[in-house]
């Protein structure tokens, strides 16, 4: 199963404060023991959202909304994209994440084809394995 796993903003990552080199030494351990097992897919920081932007959709109109956000807990200051086995491995491998400071992780399992049974038809299906190979394809080696 994949799962997103969402780092939570703080007041500190919307502010632009970027981590010291002890944090992201601890950091890149971790990542690169994810590495090591087969798990991590991808992973990324985000830039605060005063540098960001929403679109808001109402039937035909479009509605560009600029940042900052309000609600730091709500927003994400990084993912991962990661393969494991089930749920309960991935809380195991965020347990061990060089997080503190009351930081907040949610992890999300991502949809699978069969999750969406008949409504994905074979030729969906076949749809989304055209553009997962183009997608590979793709990708910067």
């Amino acid at each position: 199963m994949k799962v997103m796993v969402l780092v939570k903003a703080s007041p500190a990552s919307e502010a632009g404060e970027m981590p010291g080199t002890e944090l992201l030494t601890e950091m890149g351990r971790f990542n690169e023991a994810l590495v090591k097992a087969g798990i991590l897919l991808a992973g990324e920081g985000l830039h605060p959202s005063s540098r960001g932007a929403r679109v808001r959709f109402d039937g035909r109109q479009r509605t560009v909304i600029d940042g900052p956000f309000g609600e730091t807990r709500e927003l994400v200051a990084g993912f991962w994209l990661w393969q494991v086995r089930n749920l309960d491995e991935a809380i195991e491998w965020i347990k061990r994440a060089p997080f503190d400071g009351g930081a907040e992780i949610e992890l999300r399992p991502v949809f699978e084809a069969d999750d969406f049974g008949d409504a994905l038809t074979p030729e969906l299906r076949e749809q989304e394995a055209r553009l997962a190979v183009d997608l590979h394809a793709r990708k910067p080696q």
